[in-house]
Formats: structure tokens, sequence, C-alpha cells
């Protein structure tokens, strides 16, 4: 390190998204990093380019903030959590548990589970397919992904509600008010734990062909994972694949919507078009906007001292519509070939584990959608869930459709 310039003490411009909806802040700070590759924040400062988020998110002296988050059972004197998590640990402990788990979470893995996410989007859309009108969060976003996980993990069909609530409940983390919210996200953690605990001993007695299963039988070199640690596994896989769903399949939906054309397109040929247009609409109106990373010592990158200490947002709505990577990123084509991969599932050793189980539920539902419904449009505006929100979508989005005739069978 030389005389390297502070980015605390930088002359930034103030990425300020005070008053605006979640779709206004990701064109502000889009056009923001147009002008400098940082940004000052009310937490720090915020990187806002694709190869500088990158380069930080794949950076290993950056941590994960979700360290300072209690993500499991609180210890009744610290008040922090007892169990690491996987999506916060750090070093040689997060390598031994991304080491042993990787390969239960194989896109390969994941596409075993395809029939059923086709026929629980099938079953959802049947109910409601003589409609012609529906809530689309409320009728298929919210029920979606957790009959799907119930196998995925290998737990009874009949316990989705459990596994409902206690997802609703624990992802309440994420909404900046954890004062508030921590009675029902300890509950929930606990009620989880307890029910992973027996089902991993069901489980030890008679494997199945789930994911439970493989992580059980994980090894390597006699190094298994505990009872402690499966348990925070399966919280692991409800965020993947359960809240993130439910949003990124709203933000999906209000896209093309919004863009008939686009749908249009999607109705004409979805076995081509669906895997694009999952990735263009993660890209332009991702779930998850950003992430933070702490400093965990003295960084230099890019001629700045990162001081110890000091949180850097990697802004991915902002990287997912760099100009010097993307052409037109302002513009929304599922038909286009872009440059380069988008950043909604992160990047580095904590991208999002379950990326390829959330990517499989997205591309079965929209095909199920696609080949069934001929038009889509808005029947009002979608309401969107508050712009503090980690994960965040629509609120509510009604939509107008006709069907197919005939219909294609599943």
């Amino acid at each position: 390190m030389g005389n390297e310039p502070s980015v605390l003490e930088l002359d930034l411009p103030l990425l300020d998204t005070t008053g605006l909806d979640r779709a206004e802040s990701i064109v502000v700070a889009a056009e923001l990093s147009e002008a400098h590759w940082l940004a000052r924040t009310d937490l720090g400062v915020a990187v806002l380019r694709y190869r500088d988020v990158t380069a930080v998110l794949r950076d290993r002296r950056f941590h994960s903030a979700l360290s300072r988050l209690p993500l499991g059972p609180m210890d009744a004197e610290s008040g922090l959590s007892r169990r690491p998590s996987i999506l916060s640990a750090e070093g040689d402990e997060h390598t031994r548990l991304r080491r042993l788990v990787s390969p239960a979470f194989t896109p390969s893995a994941a596409n075993r589970h395809r029939p059923t996410m086709r026929r629980v989007a099938t079953s959802l859309l049947d109910a409601i397919v003589d409609t012609g009108r529906c809530d689309f969060i409320a009728d298929i976003c919210e029920p979606y992904p957790i009959p799907i996980i119930c196998e995925v993990l290998g737990a009874p069909a009949s316990d989705w509600r459990l596994f409902s609530d206690w997802a609703t409940d624990i992802f309440k983390i994420f909404n900046g008010n954890l004062e508030e919210d921590h009675p029902a996200i300890e509950r929930a953690s606990k009620e989880l734990d307890a029910y992973v605990a027996a089902l991993v001993e069901e489980r030890r007695a008679s494997l199945g062909a789930d994911l439970l299963s493989d992580l059980i039988t994980a090894e390597e070199e006699g190094d298994r994972l505990s009872v402690d640690e499966l348990c925070m596994l399966v919280r692991a896989v409800l965020m993947a694949g359960t809240d993130t769903t439910r949003n990124q399949l709203g933000c999906a939906m209000a896209l093309l919507a919004q863009h008939p054309d686009q749908w249009a397109l999607l109705a004409g040929d979805p076995q081509s078009l669906v895997p694009r247009a999952v990735e263009e609409t993660m890209r332009y109106l991702g779930a998850v906007r950003a992430t933070v990373r702490i400093a965990s010592c003295d960084v230099v990158y890019n001629d700045v001292l990162f001081p110890a200490g000091v949180a850097v947002t990697a802004n991915l709505a902002a990287a997912n519509r760099d100009l010097g990577v993307f052409e037109t990123p302002e513009r929304f084509d599922i038909t286009a070939e872009r440059a380069a991969e988008q950043l909604t599932f992160g990047s580095g050793i904590h991208r999002c584990l379950g990326a390829a189980l959330a990517r499989a539920e997205l591309q079965e539902a929209l095909t199920v959608l696609a080949e069934s419904l001929e038009t889509v449009t808005l029947a009002e505006p979608p309401t969107w869930k508050p712009p503090r929100f980690g994960i965040w979508g629509p609120a509510s989005l009604a939509i107008d459709f006709t069907i197919r005739v005939p219909r294609v069978d599943p």
C-alpha cells in the first residue's frame, strides 16, 4: 500500500433514493454509474459498475455483511447467533461448507425436480384458468415454490403450509425492522430446526432421492455435516427456493404484462425463449438489488483505499444496467444476446447457493404459463413491496389473460 486516497475522503456523488420506488432507484443508480464507479450512501459507499461489482464480490477480503445479522437461533446472553451460516461464513469455514454441499446444488441435481415444478405450476394455473383474471402474486407466486421445496428436501407435501409460514417469518430478517421482527424470526428458526433434526433422523434410517439425503451422505476425507449444519443449510435452501423465487417470478410477470410484445414473442416460442427471458427479467428487474460487504482489513482496489470496517454496497441493479457491458441496457428485450451474465445471483464465493434451483423453478413456471396463456395484460397497476425490503417484488399483480386454444398438454 502506498498513498492511495481513502474512499471515505473522496468527493463522491451521493446515491440518494429516498422517496423513489425500486424501479426508479435502479435507473438513478445506473445513471450515476455513468459518471463514477463509486458513490456515497447512508451505509458507507456503493460500487456501481459491472467490472468493479464483480471484483469486490470475488475479493475474499470483503466479507459478507450477513455475518452481522443473526441468521440462526440466538444465544440468550449475547443475542448473537450460535450457529455459523454458509451465507455469512468466511475463510476456511466457508470453503469447507461449500466444498461439502456444492455437489447437491448442481444444475443436474435441480433438474431432477423439474417435473414437480411443472406439475405444481400447472395445478395452480388450472385453478384460475377459467376466470380470465387473477392476482398473480396471491394465486401463483405465493403458493408455487413451497410444494417444490418440500419435495426437494424429502418432506411430506402435506407440510407445505409449515414451510410457507417459516419462510415468511425467517425472511423478515432482510426487511430492516429487526427489533420488531426478531421474535417471529427466532420462533420460526427454532421450529424449523426441530423439524429438520427429526427429518434427518428419519433420512439416516432410510435415505431417499432428495436434497437432505444428498447432504447427509456428503463426505470428503471423512468430513461430514453435523445436524446443526444440516439445519442451517435447509434454511439456506428456503432462502434460495422460496421468497426469492416468489418475488422474481412476480417481477418477471409484471415486466411481461407491461410489454405485451415481449409476451407475444415468449408465447410464440417458449422452448427457445424461456431461459433467455428468465435471465433478462433478472437483469432488468431483479428481486435482489444489492448485497453488502465489509472490508475485513485495509483493502486497496483500483487505486483507492477501503479502510477496514467500511461497508461497501455492491449495487447489482446498477451493474446489470452498465452501458460498458450491456448494449442498450435500458431496453427490456428477451431476445437479446447479452454480452455478460446478469448479477442478480451475485458472484464470488457467496454467489447464490441455490441459483440452479431458483433458475429451474423460474424456467418451468414461465414455460407452463407461456404454453397456456395467449395474452397477458395488466388489469390495474401493480402494487410493490416497500423499497427497503431486501428481497423485493410486487405485493399484488392483477392481470387479465386469454387462454391458448387448444392448451399445450404439459
